[in-house]
């Protein structure tokens, strides 16, 4: 079995699909690292599989593996090698558990702090991660990279799931949900 010790990337540079290098700094690595990073802090609320309701357990995992195909997508600069996509299926999943899931919450009535509950917390996080993995996609594609519309709307409304899934956590848990204040 091969190593995953390669070396290769030694000289500050990765591979993309399709076998070109870029530096490791460059957009398309930093907007699938990124992707990559969201996945990481996913994976986190999972693993507190006992303290997670139910209604997101599945939700979360299903985005896991969709997080895959974005990175694939973004790793792909000339589409060289067919990778599956993000479909509208994918979309209207996340549009179906937002709809299922914000009646149960209340009305909110002002920006709210990040936290509530450790789940919750856990959740504002990968949403922050969420909109940069989101700006660094839309730099890559004013950098003229093509980028599926799927895939920008798929991650817009990610950051919207990951906003009521944290509030929701932080519901179930009974922690409260602070306003801002700007009298402070």
């Amino acid at each position: 079995m091969p190593s995953i010790v390669t070396k290769t990337g030694d000289d500050g540079t990765t591979a993309l699909i399709g076998g070109a290098r870029v530096g490791k700094h460059h957009p398309r690595t930093e907007a699938y690292g990124t992707i990559d990073e969201l996945n990481a802090l996913i994976v986190i609320v999972l693993s507190e599989e006992d303290y997670l309701p139910l209604a997101l357990f599945s939700p979360l995992l299903r985005i896991q593996h969709t997080l895959f195909r974005v990175g694939a997508a973004l790793a792909n600069p000339g589409r060289v090698q067919a990778v599956p996509g993000v479909t509208q299926l994918h979309v209207d999943a996340l549009e179906a558990w937002i709809a299922e899931l914000e009646p149960l919450l209340p009305v909110q009535r002002a920006f709210l702090l990040p936290g509530g509950s450790a789940l919750g917390a856990a959740l504002h996080h990968a949403r922050t991660v969420c909109r940069r993995a989101e700006r660094r996609i839309v730099a890559l594609q004013h950098s003229g990279a093509p980028i599926p519309e799927l895939l920008m709307t798929y991650i817009n409304r990610l950051g919207d799931f990951l906003f009521i899934a944290a509030r929701i956590c932080t519901l179930l848990q009974k922690q409260e949900e602070i306003e801002v204040r700007y009298d402070l």
